[in-house]
């Protein structure tokens, strides 16, 4: 399995998936500039990404704690997911993201 983030800058990586990861751990330990302040528990908006392409219709929605969490984040569009809310598996395969601003 396979995502491609895009960072700030426009650099495109091609990440590894590992089933039942947060897609906030692999974008992290890829060494890619995410915050993540919370470690994952929906409580912050530091792992702010957007969900570019790929298999979209495969996300499970967004949940009512992680729409408030968007809430406070900046640049908030249609797309706009909190990477630690994304749990990588196979239908997933492909995904392509982008890292919000900071």
């Amino acid at each position: 399995m396979k995502i491609t983030v895009t960072d700030r800058e426009g650099a495109v990586h091609e990440i590894e998936g590992r089933d039942g990861w947060q897609v906030m751990e692999l974008i992290r330990d890829a060494d890619l500039p995410i915050k993540a302040e919370c470690g994952g528990c929906c409580a912050c908006a530091t792992c702010h990404v957007y969900v570019d392409g790929g298999p979209t219709d495969k996300l499970v929605p967004a949940s009512d704690e992680e729409l408030d969490m968007l809430d406070l984040a900046f640049d908030v569009q249609d797309n706009s997911r909190l990477s630690c809310q994304i749990t990588m598996n196979a239908d997933l395969d492909g995904m392509k993201l982008t890292l919000a601003p900071e």
